[in-house]
């Protein structure tokens, strides 16, 4: 899913991709319904792998739920990050008084359903909306054929934790400097829901980028490194 993206990043940083445990080639065995039953067992994989390759200062890159798992792993280790560039990110995806998430209870209700007696038809219909893109049909093909090859019931359970997920609490302990990087027509993450993070994390910056869809790291590539490229260079300044 970072194809277009990591070559750049490799030529001057030491770059670590990793699958959530339960997803692509990651030991399906170690999945544990109650340690991923929140996304703290995602953010302690993550201390994990930056005590394990983590020597220098740590720049953290997660789309759409990773992002929320990366801030939890910031702040369990206060200092440990240098940054964090977040991709579509969301803290919550349903509406709650003056906050719009996105969604109402009852679509995620429904949502989840759906999820539980047909996860191949939900996969199938939800992927392409979800990537967006509609000048790349590939890409939505991509996406669909990747939900398919995760096991259903992981994906249920990480469907229902992501989706009832709230971590907007979480926002204004964030220090670290953020890169939030905000698509234009997401139907995951709407725009309001980048504006929102933007007020809410200290020392973030807000990039809005021309795209339809939730994964401009795929559809937009060009657009995405550019605005990581002028975020990182900031840092140095």
């Amino acid at each position: 899913m970072w194809r277009f993206i990591a070559p750049g990043l490799e030529k001057r940083f030491r770059t670590i991709l990793f699958d959530l445990v339960g997803s692509g080639q990651s030991d399906l065995s170690a999945y544990c319904r109650t340690k991923y039953g929140s996304l703290e067992g995602y953010a302690d994989d993550v201390l994990e792998i930056v005590d394990e390759f983590g020597a220098g200062p740590i720049i953290f890159v997660g789309h759409s739920v990773s992002a929320m798992i990366g801030l939890l792993a910031d702040l369990k280790a206060p200092g440990r990050f240098m940054a964090q560039i977040m991709v579509g990110p969301s803290p919550c995806y349903i509406n709650v008084d003056d906050y719009v998430g996105g969604f109402t209870r009852a679509d995620i209700e429904s949502l989840l359903e759906t999820l539980e007696s047909n996860y191949l038809g939900w996969s199938s219909n939800m992927a392409p909306a979800i990537m967006g893109a509609p000048h790349k049909p590939e890409l939505g093909e991509e996406l669909t054929n990747s939900f398919c090859r995760t096991d259903p019931e992981i994906a249920k359970h990480f469907a229902r934790v992501t989706f009832m997920s709230d971590n907007r609490a979480d926002l204004p302990k964030l220090l670290t400097p953020t890169l939030i990087l905000q698509c234009s027509d997401d139907l995951i993450a709407p725009l309001c829901v980048g504006e929102y993070m933007h007020r809410m994390i200290p020392n973030s910056t807000l990039k809005i980028i021309e795209n339809v869809g939730h994964c401009p790291h795929l559809s937009e590539p060009s657009a995405s490194s550019e605005a990581m490229n002028d975020f990182l260079r900031s840092l140095q300044a």
